[in-house]
């Protein structure tokens, strides 16, 4: 009888086991790819988000991948007002993890709607847009994982301080905590770097007030665009990186970030949540890249100011490192899901 109960007893723990370790292993591609019943099937996934805003209602564009009722990403493009068309990189490996994903375009970018109001380029505006899209789309606590990347990742932030309750995870990539702190490591260590010559004539045209003409980004591009925003000759930058600054929305970014990725001077100017990393209590991987924009150590500084940080560092890559160290950005990326989905 000893040995029967014995033998029960250790059934179960060995079915608690397994169905845990299953929990964390991605669904059938049949399940994953099964849109029946869902509301989105007609538009292979796209749906436009109605928004309250304080001027207004206005439609924000979303599309859904894939089926996996524990991980649920929503992607927060950069810019501010760049696309999603930068993370179609993505279809290259969340499909085959088995990870369910939504583009999303903000407010404001191309395949969204783009009111004339200067008053609605503000964080906390777009924190409460991130809300209603997550309402929208059903995610929760159970599913919910938000990655920000650039300016996605003040903007995922922002969101984790005030709604971190529906978060299963959080994702900041390739975003400083601080824009005083990432102006300073900007003027500090890479400009210092840059051609001179170059760099006093970029300058220049700052002061003079022409960043709109040709002249200015082909001096950037070349000298530090290259260097720190995509390690390949622009004339080799993959399409959606391609398609998604032609379709940045300048009057938006230029308001908020500032004329170039060569430090902020816009709205985002004071931004500093360094001192409030510590409230963050979700599952939270930094992702930080060698010859990013922003510096690297700052980053895993952050890592281990917020509960249960972890640091993914891309040693070859840059501001886009899912592009230029790519298997590594996403071999960690997956695995950090993975490992929430576990319990991990």
């Amino acid at each position: 009888m000893k040995l029967y109960i014995l033998g029960a007893l250790t059934c179960l723990v060995l079915l608690a086991a397994c169905a845990k370790q299953e929990s964390a292993t991605p669904p059938a591609a049949s399940s994953y790819l099964d849109y029946t019943g869902r509301s989105d099937v007609l538009s292979g996934g796209v749906r436009m988000i109605p928004i309250h805003t304080p001027k207004g209602d206005f439609r924000v564009w979303t599309k859904r991948i894939g089926n996996n009722p524990t991980s649920k990403v929503l992607l927060l493009h950069g810019g501010p007002a760049a696309t999603h068309e930068y993370f179609e990189a993505f279809d290259s490996f969340f499909p085959a993890a088995g990870i369910e994903y939504y583009y999303y375009d903000q407010l404001g970018s191309h395949y969204s709607d783009q009111p004339d109001e200067d008053e609605l380029w503000q964080i906390p505006r777009f924190v409460e847009e991130v809300e209603q899209v997550r309402q929208a789309l059903g995610l929760d606590k159970n599913n919910f994982y938000l990655l920000g990347h650039s300016w996605g990742g003040i903007l995922a932030t922002e969101y984790a301080l005030k709604y971190q309750e529906h978060l299963k995870g959080l994702v900041i990539s390739n975003m400083m905590s601080s824009i005083p702190a990432y102006n300073e490591y900007a003027n500090k260590v890479l400009m210092p770097a840059m051609d001179q010559a170059v760099l006093a004539k970029v300058k220049a045209l700052e002061v003079a007030g022409r960043t709109e003409e040709p002249q200015y980004m082909e001096l950037l591009i070349p000298s530090f665009y290259e260097q720190h925003l995509l390690r390949l000759p622009a004339a080799q930058w993959p399409d959606p990186v391609n398609r998604g600054f032609a379709h940045l929305n300048r009057k938006v970014y230029v308001m908020m970030q500032g004329p170039s990725e060569m430090g902020a001077s816009g709205r985002l100017l004071e931004w500093d949540r360094t001192a409030d990393l510590s409230k963050i209590a979700v599952p939270t991987l930094v992702i930080g890249a060698t010859h990013d924009t922003m510096d690297p150590a700052y980053m895993q500084m952050m890592a281990g100011k917020v509960q249960k940080g972890r640091y993914l560092l891309c040693p070859n890559g840059s501001h886009m490192a899912m592009y230029d160290d790519q298997q590594i950005y996403f071999d960690g990326l997956i695995k950090f899901v993975r490992d929430v989905d576990a319990g991990r």
